[in-house]
């Protein structure tokens, strides 16, 4: 199985139309097409639609290793509007690695380069093998 399958598996990220563009170790690269579904009352993007984007990315890096890691907290920052006909891209990035745990940015742009939002989250590493090597 490769990466790319096993998060296929994020049967909830796809269905919002989050697709992983790239996968490194302890990088992830997602992107997401805003369509009306992701609107809020406000015709923007909803904050949970982001937030989803965001955290598949961060599942992505922080998996990259081989071992099964978990969410412990995760805070994002909600920088500039999108709507729709945006396309989101989600980049995070590995900024520590313990034995256990991790910490990770993951910055959140448009089609422009323009910084959406910022998302931060720690991680727990079970001691559980993805089904997939670790890259």
């Amino acid at each position: 199985m490769t990466p790319h399958e096993f998060f296929q598996h994020d049967t909830f990220a796809e269905q919002a139309g989050v697709e992983l563009v790239e996968i490194r170790k302890g990088y992830g690269k997602a992107k997401m097409e805003i369509k009306p579904v992701h609107l809020n009352a406000g015709g923007r993007t909803q904050g949970g639609a982001i937030f989803t984007l965001a955290d598949l990315t961060l599942a992505a890096a922080a998996n990259s290793h081989g071992t099964l890691a978990f969410s412990l907290s995760a805070n994002i920052t909600f920088l500039r509007a999108s709507g729709s006909g945006d396309t989101l891209y989600a980049e995070a990035r590995e900024r520590y690695i313990g034995r256990s745990t991790g910490c990770y940015q993951v910055d959140i742009t448009n089609q422009h380069g323009e910084l959406i939002a910022t998302f931060e989250s720690s991680v727990f590493r079970k001691d559980q093998q993805v089904p997939f090597k670790g890259l």
